[in-house]
């Protein structure tokens, strides 16, 4: 059974001298067959296998001491093309009444499967440092066109054009807030808290001249998405932000905008809510804009729906992901997100 075995496989007696070795063994280790029966496995070859660790592990395997299981060495020799690197399982065999024992020993080389790993894990490392040059370079470039775009909007002469710069600002910050999170997260994943509070940083600081008159907030549960969901919904909050800015507050007016993210299980709802001036009254302005488009098509892709309330004062937008009803005891007619 030994000899005629397609693995590595040597049998040896209590003085760890080789009863039998399969074919393949002596293949794979360049080993005369007529030579190798009969004579001490540590001293086979050319005295490559004569490592007193190994020594050490052979002989408590055979006193019942331990158990060589998927032991790793590094077997040295110039005649196998140098350093090659091995699994070794041994196992005690019952053999007679006991007084004779015998060990089977099972060699497999993993150079291969190794140097496969370390080139996957070279590569792995490569691909992180280069990954980790393309955000640097993708931060410049979205600082170098947040800058040059909030330029532009301070030369021009136009209040409609100022104004159509100022929000194309606001959008690109948002997306470098998100870009800033994705590179601080491993995983993929992003908490919201923080990433909401930057974005709010952002947009306040190109659309807020007086931050004593009108202010940001955010109250956010420590949710964390996937970071495909959190680019939508760092769109949304930019849009409904940019939105109630430059409505909600005319002539000066102080106000508070808060953003809020709370979830509960599949269900989830994000707002943004002022406390402005409220819903217009008039056709004209009612008319929905850019961002209200952006938003709506934002929320189906969230699978979820946008709810617009007065709030009494001011305007509260959320949208509304609830895959899942839940039951309002207080009133059990109707349902409650």
């Amino acid at each position: 059974m030994v000899g005629s075995s397609t693995a590595p496989l040597v049998l040896l007696d209590g003085d760890l001298t080789v009863i039998a070795a399969s074919a393949s063994f002596f293949t794979a280790f360049q080993i005369n067959p007529a030579g190798a029966v009969g004579e001490p496995f540590l001293s086979l070859g050319d005295g490559e296998w004569n490592r007193p660790r190994l020594r050490s592990l052979l002989t408590a395997t055979l006193s019942g001491a331990a158990d060589v299981d998927a032991y790793e060495m590094d077997l040295k020799s110039e005649r196998l093309g140098g350093v090659r690197s091995l699994m070794l399982n041994a196992h005690l065999l019952a053999w007679g009444d006991g007084a004779d024992l015998r060990l089977l020993l099972g060699i497999s080389d993993v150079t291969d499967a190794r140097a496969s790993e370390k080139l996957k894990d070279d590569l792995l490392r490569e691909k992180a440092i280069l990954l980790q040059e393309v955000q640097h370079r993708v931060a410049n470039s979205l600082q170098i066109i947040a800058s040059v775009i909030l330029q532009s909007a301070r030369q021009s002469r136009s209040e409609e054009t100022r104004g159509h710069l100022q929000d194309a600002h606001s959008r690109v910050m948002s997306v470098a807030a998100l870009q800033q999170q994705l590179a601080a997260s491993r995983l993929g994943e992003v908490a919201l808290k923080p990433y909401f509070d930057q974005l709010c940083v952002s947009v306040g600081a190109s659309m807020i001249r007086d931050h004593g008159q009108l202010s940001l907030h955010v109250d956010c549960d420590d949710s964390v998405v996937d970071a495909d969901i959190s680019i939508s919904l760092g769109l949304v909050v930019t849009e409904l932000v940019i939105n109630s800015l430059k409505h909600a507050y005319p002539g000066g007016r102080k106000g508070r905008i808060i953003v809020s993210y709370n979830r509960h299980g599949p269900n989830w709802t994000l707002s943004v809510a002022d406390d402005g001036v409220g819903m217009p009254t008039d056709a004209e302005s009612a008319t929905p804009g850019l961002g209200t488009s952006i938003v709506r098509a934002l929320a189906h892709q969230l699978h979820a729906r946008v709810q617009v309330a007065d709030g009494h004062p001011g305007t509260t937008v959320s949208i509304i992901h609830s895959p899942i009803k839940v039951i309002d005891l207080d009133d059990p007619t109707g349902w409650a997100v």
